[in-house]
C-alpha cells in the first residue's frame, strides 16, 4: 500500500520529527511505500495567492478559487501544487504529523491545504440537485483513501475532555477530520494523540513508540470514525440533518451515525446538473 505522511515541524529533532521517523522506519518495514512532504524542509509556500498560477489573466482581479479551478483544468498550476496532488492521487492513506498550535494546525500544513485542496481537486466537484450538494462528505476525489492525524500536544489530557478548559479535542479537531479529510471523500480514523510533549521522559518514549506502531498496523484495518455522508439520505435539500436523526447527540456529533439511525442509502446523482 502507499502512504504519505505530510510532516509539519521546524525541528528535525522534535517529537513530531521522531514521530515521522518512526512511521516511515516501522510502515517500511512492513512493506509499505511511503512518501514524506516534509513542508518546512521543502520550504513550502504557504501563502495562496497569484503566484499559484503560470498563466494569470494579468491585469485582472484574482479570485482566488476561480483561478484555482482553471489552473487544475488546464494544467497551469504551480509545479509544487500539481505535485502534491499527484502525491495524494497516489496514496492509500495519508497521515498529517503535526503539533496542535492555538488549537489547530501549523500555518504551514494550513497553506499546504488551501493550495493543494484546489476547486476541481478536493471541493466543487459533482452535480447538485435535489437532496444532493455534489460529490463531498464522503465522496470526491480522494474517496478510498483513509487519513489520519498524528498530533502532539502540549497539555494534559484532561485538559481536552468534555468539561475540560480547552474543549473536547474531537471537537477541537472536527474541521480538519471532517472539513480538511472527510469533504473531499477520505475514511478517517480516530486522531494519535502524545499529549503534555514538552514534558516527555526518555523512559516515557518506549511506551509512546508502541502506541504508535499498533496505530500504524491498524492504518488499513481500524474502524474509522462514522462520520454521515452528505448524500446518504441523512440531510434535507438544504444539508440540514433530518428530524429524528442525532437527536442522542450535541454539537458536532450529531454527525456520526448513531445505533438505530436508519441505513445510509446513496441520493442518485440528478440526469442534469441543479441550478
Amino acid at each position: 500500500m502507499n502512504i504519505l505522511i505530510v510532516y509539519a515541524h521546524p525541528e528535525p529533532r522534535s517529537l513530531n520529527g521522531a514521530l515521522k521517523d518512526l512511521a516511515l522506519r516501522h510502515l517500511t518495514a512492513r512493506g509499505q511505500e511511503v512518501r514524506v512532504s516534509d513542508l518546512y524542509a521543502m520550504g513550502w509556500k504557504a501563502i495562496a495567492d497569484g503566484e499559484d498560477f503560470l498563466a494569470p489573466d494579468s491585469g485582472e482581479r484574482l479570485f482566488y478559487e476561480r483561478a484555482s479551478k482553471a489552473a487544475f483544468a488546464n494544467g497551469s498550476q504551480s509545479a509544487d501544487i500539481a505535485t502534491e496532488q499527484d502525491k495524494l492521487l497516489w496514496a492509500d492513506a495519508v497521515i498529517l504529523q503535526f503539533p496542535l498550535w492555538w488549537f489547530s494546525m501549523p500555518a504551514i500544513l494550513k497553506g499546504w491545504v488551501d493550495r493543494v485542496f484546489a476547486l476541481g481537486f478536493a471541493y466543487g466537484v459533482g452535480e447538485h440537485g435535489g437532496e444532493r450538494w455534489g460529490d463531498r462528505y464522503g465522496e470526491g476525489t480522494l474517496t478510498g483513501r483513509r487519513a489520519m492525524l498524528s498530533v502532539t500536544i502540549g497539555g494534559r489530557a484532561p485538559h481536552y475532555s468534555d468539561r475540560g478548559v480547552n474543549g473536547a479535542l474531537d471537537d477541537l479537531l472536527f474541521p480538519i477530520h471532517h472539513g480538511v479529510l472527510f469533504y473531499p471523500g477520505m475514511d478517517v480514523l480516530p486522531p494519535f494523540v502524545a499529549y503534555q510533549a514538552d514534558h516527555l521522559k526518555d523512559e516515557q518514549w518506549p511506551s509512546v513508540e508502541d502506541a504508535f506502531k499498533a496505530r500504524l498496523d491498524g492504518l488499513f484495518t481500524d474502524e474509522v470514525i462514522p462520520f454521515r455522508r452528505q448524500n446518504s439520505g441523512h440531510y434535507d435539500g438544504q444539508q440540514v440533518l433530518k428530524p429524528g436523526l442525532g437527536d442522542g447527540a450535541s454539537g458536532t456529533r450529531i454527525h456520526l451515525v448513531q445505533r438505530g439511525d436508519p441505513e445510509q442509502r446513496p441520493v442518485p446523482a440528478p440526469s442534469r446538473p441543479g441550478r
